[in-house]
């Protein structure tokens, strides 16, 4: 994301996003300090007003305190509760998304089935994927993508105003925001068999009438990621850049358990994969469309 100069809504959300993916995955450790607004700026190519928007909505999801004058103190962590740490993995780091991400791309067929209220994180991660491919670290032959996302229309409990259940305002900022990952979804995994990288690539989006209350991740067949979303009152930055109090719910920094199948059907890994497998396939037959 250096030397990329842009302004208004579509710079704050890519800082934004960025960030994120970064205070996810351990890059900024708890309780550390952010680099300042002013090295963030010239980082990312954007006016200093642009990071100062993405902290804040930072520091309103809980990941970051802030003070005047002072730089922001990491204050949360995406927490990732593994019930099998692998060799590559250390008892004394904690578990986070990409590299469980990471390692499922090391694999020659990829496959990934998705429960989600965004494909925020997923586009993220995906990203970065792609760039090790690019770049010959990794090789798959095959990358194969199934997620089920709510269907647009339907009335969720979040997110929404605190005092306004009918202000349409944060329903159609939570679908733009999708669109535009899974928009960017098709793009980066598209230019991926464009480019003769990948022989086979498959991406396939369903929605379901349902709300998510979880986000599931299930790789390879053989792990799981599960996290619950915790609703929370927080202000939300519009495009516009208008702050609204409201009810939502947070996706990077859910807490999420990690579960593998291993070669006992019936330890407590293997049967949660398998009943999770089990209940993807039957929304992904049954309800979604």
């Amino acid at each position: 994301m250096t030397n990329r100069t842009a302004g208004g809504a579509g710079a704050f959300q890519r800082v934004s996003e960025e960030l994120r993916v970064r205070l996810s995955d351990g890059a900024y450790p708890l309780n550390s300090f952010l680099p300042s607004q002013g090295s963030l700026a010239e980082e990312f190519g954007v006016a200093r007003d642009t990071v100062q928007r993405a902290l804040r909505e930072l520091s309103s999801e809980g990941w970051i305190e802030s003070g005047r004058g002072k730089r922001s103190r990491v204050v949360m962590r995406q927490h990732i509760q593994s019930s099998a740490p692998r060799a590559s993995r250390s008892r004394h780091h904690p578990v986070t998304l990409g590299p469980l991400i990471g390692e499922a791309f090391e694999r020659e067929e990829v496959t990934l089935d998705i429960y989600t209220l965004t494909s925020e994180s997923l586009d993220a991660h995906i990203r970065i994927q792609a760039e090790r491919i690019r770049a010959g670290d990794i090789s798959p032959r095959r990358i194969a993508l199934r997620m089920i996302l709510p269907a647009e229309g339907q009335s969720m409990p979040y997110p929404r105003a605190s005092g306004d259940r009918d202000d349409p305002r944060l329903p159609k900022r939570l679908h733009a925001i999708t669109d535009a990952h899974t928009s960017s979804l098709r793009t980066v995994l598209g230019q991926l068999r464009a480019e003769k990288l990948v022989p086979e690539v498959e991406l396939e989006v369903r929605h379901a009438e349902l709300t998510p209350t979880f986000k599931l991740y299930v790789i390879n067949h053989d792990e799981v990621l599960h996290g619950f979303y915790e609703p929370v009152r927080r202000r939300v930055i519009l495009d516009d850049g208008t702050e609204v109090e409201a009810v939502d719910v947070l996706g990077f920094g859910a807490s999420l358990t990690h579960h593998v199948r291993d070669a006992n059907a019936t330890s407590p890994g293997s049967t949660f994969v398998a009943n999770t497998t089990r209940w993807f396939e039957s929304v992904w037959a049954l309800l979604a469309t």
